[in-house]
C-alpha cells in the first residue's frame, strides 16, 4: 500500500470490503484470513496471490 501510495479507505474500496475487514488483513495476529481476501488485496495492488507448497525443514 505505501509503494502504491494507497489509503486504507482506497484499498478497502478496491478489495470491495470494509476499512474494518482492511484492518484485520493488516493485523499480522490475526490467523483467519481467507485466500479469497488475500486475493482481492493482491489484485487491488496489481499482483497476483501464489501459494505454494515447500518441504518441511528437518
Amino acid at each position: 500500500m505505501k509503494k502504491k501510495k494507497l489509503s486504507k479507505t482506497e484499498m478497502a474500496s478496491r478489495t470491495k470490503t470494509s476499512i474494518a475487514a482492511l484492518e484485520r488483513l493488516l493485523d499480522p495476529d490475526n490467523v483467519s484470513i481467507t485466500l479469497v481476501t488475500l486475493e482481492r488485496a493482491a489484485s487491488a495492488l496489481g499482483k497476483k496471490l501464489k501459494v505454494q507448497l515447500a518441504p518441511q525443514s528437518a
